[in-house]
């Protein structure tokens, strides 16, 4: 009976023994290898949980770790999610479930959670994806300045003015960075057989509203505005160039003196006839936005554009001064836009040779078919 009972308690013992030990590697486990695991595999955690919450928020993380690091959809497209302000953790991970960027909302909310990103995450525009895991959703919400920016060039402006318009942008490329490599007619492949070799790409980079990712090169930037131009060139506008005795390049540098003098877009088929039955007479062009071109930055106005222009400006020794120098100027003297192409490519049939602002504010022009009657159009 001794002996019996020596033997159970012998048994108990172990069994105590055991249970001791299991629960001592247990005990390690949670409070050492799982920690590293979970270090590992989700980063360190927040500094404000306590060991409980952090053993508690280990464990649950282990079991939802490929609903965090595998993506939902590997083949998934980018789409906008937008985070109003004040808008709480909870709301957002339902949200990023129900709109398919992420499979387990609760799972994210955790993350975030033992992370401490739940309370960085910033309102604002953001551009995601179901091919990225849930982890790299949460560090993208953690900064709202979006990745790509909009970049705007309006029709008619110079090269030196997009460079101007740089430093507010949001890229980052400098003025300098832009005009050396606006200045390089190889950046841009498809125009190797139009650009003179010591020619710049004023004139081929297209006006419109861009999106530019921020680290862009200057380079990247000028051959997307370039394609942009190339592709807007059709067939019927090479045609159209053609048919009044242009190449590409010397129709785009009539355009872009048709682009500034044209106040008004309808006024441009006029403008450009206007300026073909000057060339076909053998006369000059006469066109101030020439000469402003030639003249260059006007300190005292803060102006490309110097206006009005005075009777010395007009004497300005440049082989752009068309007052002076018959024919086209040698290159484009600004950017023009898709209607100053058109115009040129197929301009209005008028008998006129002059045009002139009229009196009244309007932005409008005068014609005239010969000079006794351009300048009676003159402003009284």
């Amino acid at each position: 009976m001794r002996r019996r009972r020596s033997f159970f308690a012998t048994c108990l013992l172990g069994l105590v023994a055991v249970l001791l030990i299991a629960a001592a590697g247990a005990a390690i486990w949670l409070a050492y290898f799982l920690p590293l695991q979970v270090e590992k595999d989700f980063g360190p955690p927040a500094a404000k949980l306590s060991l409980l919450q952090l053993i508690g928020y280990d464990l649950q993380l282990m079991s939802v770790k490929d609903r965090l690091l595998k993506p939902l959809n590997s083949s998934g497209s980018t789409r906008p999610f937008t985070i109003d302000l004040g808008e709480e953790v909870p709301s957002i991970s339902r949200r990023l479930t129900e709109e398919g960027f992420i499979p387990d909302g609760d799972a994210f909310q955790i993350y975030l959670i033992y992370t401490g990103l739940d309370t960085k995450i910033q309102a604002g525009e953001y551009s995601l994806s179901a091919a990225m895991p849930a982890v790299q959703i949460a560090a993208r919400l953690q900064d709202a300045t979006p990745e790509e920016v909009k970049f705007g060039v309006l029709a008619g402006w110079r090269l030196e003015e997009i460079a101007a318009a740089l430093p507010t942008s949001g890229l980052n490329i400098t003025p300098d960075e832009f005009l050396q490599a606006a200045g390089n007619p190889q950046i841009a492949p498809s125009l190797t057989q139009v650009l003179p070799s010591a020619g710049s790409l004023e004139g081929f980079l297209f006006p419109g509203t861009y999106r530019f990712k921020r680290d862009i090169t200057a380079g990247e930037m000028i051959l997307a505005m370039v394609q942009n131009f190339t592709g807007e060139i059709t067939p019927e506008m090479k045609q159209g160039f053609a048919k009044q005795g242009l190449d590409l390049y010397q129709a785009t540098i009539l355009a872009s003196i048709v682009q500034k003098e044209a106040v008004v877009e309808d006024e441009q088929p006029a403008i450009a006839s206007v300026f073909l039955n000057r060339l076909a007479a053998g006369m000059k062009l006469d066109s101030d936005p020439t000469v402003q071109y030639a003249l260059g930055f006007n300190t005292l106005q803060n102006s490309w554009w110097t206006n009005p222009l005075t009777t010395t400006d007009l004497q300005t020794d440049s082989p752009y001064n068309t007052y002076i120098y018959p024919e086209l100027p040698p290159g484009p003297i600004s950017n023009p836009g898709l209607s100053a192409l058109k115009a040129v490519a197929f301009p209005e049939q008028t008998p006129y040779y002059y045009f002139r602002a009229r009196c009244d504010g309007s932005g409008r022009h005068s014609f005239a078919e010969t000079f006794e009657q351009h300048v009676n159009n003159a402003c009284q």
